[in-house]
């Protein structure tokens, strides 16, 4: 992203959960490498995410600050709206009043917008050379005409000595890191979640089946993606501990596997798409074959009734994607597909227990959203390598919009050949498979992280914990269902 602006890595801000001093905190640090850690609007969305996750599961939050402010060349995107810029200082403010602790490290210089964030905070360290200044000193010059040095301006002594704007003045950055860590070993333990959690052994509660073996059940290669065939139990199996798995009506809505079992002692529900094609048998004793990876009438209904028995229990909820989407046809329609969808999607989406996704595959049209995608709150979104992620699949979008194109031609009186209609396919299927691959996902905050197939149960594991630090869990309502 911003290639005509010579590139920003990462947005120019590294954020992520991390243990520090034996407590699972967030991390939120500028790089000033990348355009002296000025903000671009993907700089803002980012840093919002990472507080909104936070702020949702009461994490204490660290901040590294060395910015130069927002990117003023692209302003009209970073300044002005609900979530933009000014959104940050809001979440400080909200985030302290809620009393999830927040430490600033200030370690370089921190300019005009860059300069209210560390301010907003609970304790404020700043390391001697640092600067924190509403306006540098060429600004100053050009705006008022008077001429400062930057430390007369806004340097670490005068803040510590003068202003009295930070609580640690810090000879140097190992220095100040030290300060940070034991400020972080002396915060208060809140009340816990009421969620279950049984004793754990890291060795003789570990799954029976090695995570490494989850690299061969998905093809990489986006052109076979929507036709990986496999057991879900398989990935189940190497998430659970013990891989002990109670399911949930394993006999009914085969193509989503629902059922309970535990992840480093915690309690979970997991709802999953099954993506070996079933059998199933209609109330009038016809006998059927279900795609895999497909939500078909019973799976939603089965779904719904689970998520809510969840929330009724108080277990955490994981979700697996690997999802077409739902049936279509007519046989679909008559077994009211539309109507069990919404009892899926109303279930999520007014659900309250902590809900956390994995995109192992495909996660394509409003089965996305029925598998808690990112517009229904989840703490946190994570997707293997193997993940795709849009309205529809690239071939699939591809056949769709070659068609128009071809029906539009032909209404103005013109013919495509094939060899024309073959380019036309391959051009707008190119497209698509870029914007449906993990890492466009990523690059846009549309996951939270990219990661490891055979590390995703001690993600998961994180996740918990962190989910387990908010003790407050919402009364469910889950309004008016669609029966």
């Amino acid at each position: 992203m911003y290639e005509e602006w010579g590139g920003a890595a990462a947005a120019g801000v590294v954020a992520g959960l991390g243990w520090v001093a034996g407590r699972l905190v967030m991390v939120i640090a500028n790089d000033a490498t990348v355009k002296a850690g000025a903000f671009f609007p993907m700089t803002a969305k980012k840093v919002l995410r990472a507080q909104t996750i936070a702020m949702e599961n009461r994490i204490p939050t660290i901040y590294l600050v060395d910015s130069s402010g927002v990117f003023l060349p692209l302003q009209e995107d970073v300044f002005p709206d609900q979530d933009d810029f000014g959104r940050i200082f809001r979440n400080n403010a909200v985030m302290s009043a809620k009393g999830i602790p927040q430490i600033t490290a200030i370690m370089g210089m921190c300019v005009a917008g860059g300069a209210y964030l560390p301010v907003m905070t609970d304790h404020v360290l700043m390391t001697e050379g640092s600067g924190l200044f509403l306006a540098g000193p060429a600004l100053v010059q050009a705006a008022i005409g008077q001429k400062y040095s930057a430390e007369e301006l806004g340097g670490a002594t005068m803040h510590a000595e003068i202003s009295g704007t930070v609580d640690f003045k810090e000879p140097n950055d190992h220095l100040c890191l030290a300060r940070l860590r034991s400020l972080v070993s002396r915060l208060g333990h809140g009340p816990v979640a009421p969620f279950d959690r049984a004793a754990f052994d890291l060795h003789r509660d570990a799954p029976k089946f090695a995570p490494q073996d989850l690299y061969a059940l998905l093809d990489p290669d986006p052109a076979k993606g929507a036709g990986n065939s496999y057991d879900i139990h398989e990935v189940i199996a190497r998430l659970l501990d013990r891989s002990q798995f109670d399911e949930y009506k394993p006999d009914y809505g085969k193509t989503v596997v629902c059922g309970y079992g535990r992840i480093g002692g915690f309690a979970v529900g997991i709802v999953a798409n099954q993506k070996t094609h079933q059998t199933h048998t209609s109330q009038t004793g016809e006998k059927r074959v279900e795609f895999g990876g497909v939500i078909y009438a019973e799976s939603a209904e089965k779904a719904a009734r689970f998520i809510m028995d969840c929330n009724q229990t108080l277990i955490p909820l994981i979700f697996l994607h690997d999802v077409n989407g739902f049936m279509v046809g007519r046989d679909a329609e008559w077994s009211g597909i539309i109507r069990a969808g919404a009892q899926m999607v109303s279930a999520v989406a007014n659900s309250t227990v902590p809900k956390i996704t994995v995109i192992l595959g495909g996660s394509f049209g409003a089965g996305h959203y029925a598998m808690c995608g990112k517009a229904y709150d989840p703490r946190f979104l994570f997707a293997w390598p193997t993940a795709r992620y849009a309205v529809m699949s690239g071939a699939s979008a591809a056949s769709t919009l070659v068609e128009i194109k071809i029906r539009q031609l032909e209404r103005g009186g013109k013919q495509l050949s094939e060899e024309e209609k073959s380019q036309v396919f391959a051009s707008i299927k190119a497209s698509y498979d870029e914007q449906t691959d993990c890492r466009y996902a990523a690059a846009r905050l549309w996951v939270d992280a990219i990661i490891d197939p055979a590390k995703t149960r001690d993600v998961l594991l994180t996740a918990l914990k962190a989910a387990a630090l908010n003790p407050k869990v919402e009364r469910f309502n889950p309004g008016v269902i669609q029966t």
